[in-house]
């Protein structure tokens, strides 16, 4: 049976143990094409790696700045996969890509500095800037010709503007920045001594007709203040394992990561067994995430075909993730109304626009995960179609 078949998705076990806007929180019989999470099983390496480890009966404390298998790893990968250079000793494993950026916040953000927020993106960067006591200035992102326009970006920096939050590829956008657009924004850290919070956990979800391009790109000389975060979850499907990594050039800049984030007492860090799916994914799964996109890929250009045979509403074929953002500011309710809607009167879960999840700027849009069976999607889709036709009819 091939990986990515209909069959091999239990429901039984998402309906128990999928949580955040899934499978377990929904009202039953309601599909949720929600929270960035595959439906399908984990590679089976990654399974057997917890499994060897769990026999072996023991689960002691770990080196405080994470195994070094894990480090050689992700260095190599790094490498591999996105041609990124970074060090063994510049990557700190984590508890999660969004623990991440909390440490990058309350390591270069004092209380009052501003960091530029695009608007829409995923919440995590509003809200690690705001634990850390920073100001987010929300950026209006908007696509034009199918990117991102940085035209303005300038005009937002003041004087109290301290780090600029880079989502590449974007969510929920599912666009890329190219190399004049990165260019850009490193041209205006470089003038005003910004740092940049780099959030890549969509690297690797990147359709063949695109590439991929890091702002580490421009080169370690120009990329120090540059801080990413990667997580293992929407490669990979271990969300509920909670493992990441921050990375950078700067081993100056590392230290201070490191020191912030607790790892040298037992207070932060990330959990053995996560360390230990970590490095199966890094080292044997990489086979399984192409597999993935080649399934992703058919689901994406299905359901972009069919929700633009919709009547009022609109999406644009993403370049990476696997979200789709659809535009319903036709229908002219607030995109939690008629998401609402939806699952009250189709059994559909879907993402709203708005504050909560991307920012005000979302607000006539919504958000479809579509990394699940060619079945499911479908009938998402049917379901769409039937609450969108329903609510059209009752809003005459």
């Amino acid at each position: 049976m091939a990986l990515f078949d209909g069959n091999n998705i239990k429901l039984d076990v998402l309906k128990k143990w999928a949580y955040n806007y899934r499978w377990a929180e929904v009202p039953e019989g309601t599909i949720p094409l929600t929270a960035a999470d595959p439906d399908y099983p984990v590679a089976p390496e990654i399974r057997k790696a917890l499994r060897d480890y769990v026999d072996n009966g023991y689960f002691s404390y770990t080196p405080k700045m994470g195994y070094p298998e894990f480090m050689e790893a992700a260095s190599r990968a790094l490498w591999e996969r996105k041609h990124e250079k970074i060090s063994e000793d510049c990557i700190l494993p984590i508890d999660s890509a969004a623990r991440g950026m909390y440490i990058i916040a309350e390591t270069f953000l004092k209380p009052g500095d501003e960091m530029i927020v695009f608007d829409p993106v995923d919440y995590l960067f509003k809200e690690s800037c705001l634990a850390a006591g920073g100001v987010p200035v929300l950026f209006p992102a908007k696509l034009k010709d199918g990117y991102i326009d940085l035209s303005e970006l300038e005009n937002y920096i003041t004087p109290k503007t301290k780090m600029i939050g880079l989502c590449n590829p974007h969510n929920p956008y599912g666009v890329l920045y190219r190399q004049e657009d990165l260019e850009h924004i490193m041209s205006l850290c470089e003038k005003y001594g910004l740092y940049i919070m780099n959030d890549e956990i969509w690297s690797d979800i990147v359709y063949p007709e695109n590439q991929f391009l890091s702002i580490l790109s421009l080169g370690e000389e120009r990329t120090g203040r540059v801080m990413s975060v990667f997580g293992f979850s929407k490669s990979f499907g271990i969300a509920g394992l909670r493992a990441g990594m921050i990375y950078c050039t700067d081993k100056a800049v590392f230290d201070r990561l490191v020191d912030k984030s607790a790892v040298m007492t037992t207070a932060g860090g990330i959990a053995s067994v996560s360390q230990i799916a970590g490095i199966a994914c890094l080292k044997e799964c990489y086979y399984w995430v192409d597999e993935f996109i080649g399934h992703l890929v058919k689901n994406r250009d299905y359901a972009v075909e069919r929700i633009n045979r919709m009547p009022v509403i609109r999406c644009h074929k993403p370049q990476a993730t696997y979200l789709l953002y659809v535009d319903i500011s036709g229908l002219g309710v607030p995109s939690s109304q008629f998401t609402d809607y939806l699952i009250e009167h189709a059994g559909l879960a879907l993402v709203p626009g708005g504050d909560a999840f991307f920012g005000p700027g979302s607000e006539g849009g919504m958000r479809i995960c579509f990394a699940t069976s060619h079945e499911i999607l479908e009938e998402g889709l049917n379901r769409l179609e039937k609450g969108l036709k329903m609510f059209l009819e009752e809003n005459k």
